[in-house]
């Protein structure tokens, strides 16, 4: 009976997922008897979510010859007991009466599954803006010249490469022009996506010219929400949301991730602006932290601003200030950026970039991270060191 199954040993591509078909077949008919009265009946439906999971593999699995052996096999079996096409299917499985491309039904049907009370998933945030200003999942936050292109996700879901160029003539400050996105292919949930936005292109599809999934699964979908402006990525499958900007010239991006997808890559996949931050070589200053005035001790700029970005001290901070009233690490990458730039637009930018980690990072309580006053740092869990004589110093030597 089970001669056309493979099971342990056979030699599967990852992305197949035959072998959860044959074990869940194999779940399904393992304590039935051939002598008792409904064995027909519940082998037929068995057969037949077998053929269902089967069919959902079909594009991932076209050229295994395990799985064609096993689709053949199933037609066999199906004709030796009379089960017609059509019926009901088993759904002993949690995992087969919950949709498998979403993510939050996933990891429910799994708790359930296992018997065993688990935590809710732990969601990542990260986000680039600016000049370019980097917050890691760790919710570290650092300041990169990061010229041209940089992976900021590689993993086994999802990758993210953003490329920056600069912004003043002569300076080293860059900011993003180019954005591409690659959802990889996942199971019968989505064949590989690639999304692209550039500086004046932020479409609102993918680049084979979709915008979403099919029917009612919408597993992957793109939601424009200003147009040219503003789009989200809602990735249900993998519990992710992806949110791109334009201000100005230039990009933003904002990203939220399951923890247990963000840490699934190899070993070769190490560079990874959002999970390891930026390269010490590439940290704007010698620390790799951001020097910022302490709060409420504002040093008088006056002419020691650099006559290009056309603000001072002054006039940048009440600017920065009419967007944003909470003087966090947003409000000073904001005075930094109009004081290296002297671009408004980054004001703006630093404001949208506290929006997305308002409406994305899972955690109300790490929204803003506060320098401390009359300190030196702000703790070494944010990595985002204050220093009032290195603010003058750092802007003049960054331009």
């Amino acid at each position: 009976l089970l001669s056309i199954l493979c099971l342990g040993d056979c030699q599967l591509h990852t992305s197949c997922g035959i072998q959860k078909c044959t074990t869940d077949f194999v779940s399904f008919t393992s304590h039935l008897n051939a002598a008792l009265e409904d064995f027909d009946l519940e082998f037929c439906k068995a057969l037949r979510a077998y053929s269902v999971c089967t069919y959902r593999n079909s594009k991932v699995c076209r050229g295994n010859l395990v799985y064609h052996s096993a689709v053949l096999g199933i037609g066999d079996l199906m004709t030796q007991r009379n089960c017609t096409k059509d019926g009901p299917t088993s759904s002993t499985n949690p995992e087969m009466t919950r949709d498998p491309c979403n993510y939050s039904g996933y990891t429910e049907a799994r708790e359930h599954h296992g018997g065993e009370k688990t935590p809710p998933p732990t969601y990542l945030f990260c986000g680039l803006f600016g000049d370019p200003h980097l917050r890691t999942f760790k919710d570290h936050f650092q300041t990169c010249k990061v010229e041209g292109a940089w992976p900021l996700i590689d993993n086994n879901y999802l990758s993210v490469q953003v490329t920056n160029v600069p912004v003043v003539p002569g300076s080293s400050a860059t900011a993003i022009n180019k954005i591409t996105v690659i959802f990889k292919s996942y199971q019968d949930c989505t064949d590989q996506k690639v999304y692209q936005a550039m500086t004046d292109d932020l479409p609102a599809a993918f680049v084979d010219g979709t915008s979403g999934g099919d029917g009612n699964t919408r597993s992957l979908h793109i939601v424009e929400k200003v147009s040219g402006k503003y789009i989200e990525i809602h990735a249900r499958y993998i519990g992710t949301m992806v949110y791109i900007r334009q201000l100005g010239h230039y990009l933003t991006l904002a990203i939220r991730m399951p923890q247990e997808l963000v840490m699934a890559y190899e070993e070769s996949q190490d560079l990874q602006l959002c999970v390891n931050g930026c390269p010490s070589s590439e940290l704007i200053d010698q620390s790799g932290h951001l020097p910022l005035p302490v709060m409420g001790k504002l040093l008088p700029w006056g002419a020691a601003a650099h006559p290009r970005s056309g603000y001072t001290l002054e006039t940048a901070t009440t600017k920065c200030h009419e967007k944003m009233l909470v003087k966090d690490i947003y409000f000073y990458s904001c005075v930094f950026d109009l004081l290296t730039t002297g671009d408004a637009n980054f004001t703006t930018a630093a404001h949208s970039a506290l929006q997305d980690v308002e409406a994305l990072h899972p955690s109300k309580e790490h929204w803003h991270i506060f320098p401390r006053s009359g300190g030196g740092s702000v703790g070494r869990d944010s990595k985002f060191f204050i220093s009032l004589g290195l603010l003058c110093l750092i802007v003049v030597v960054y331009l």
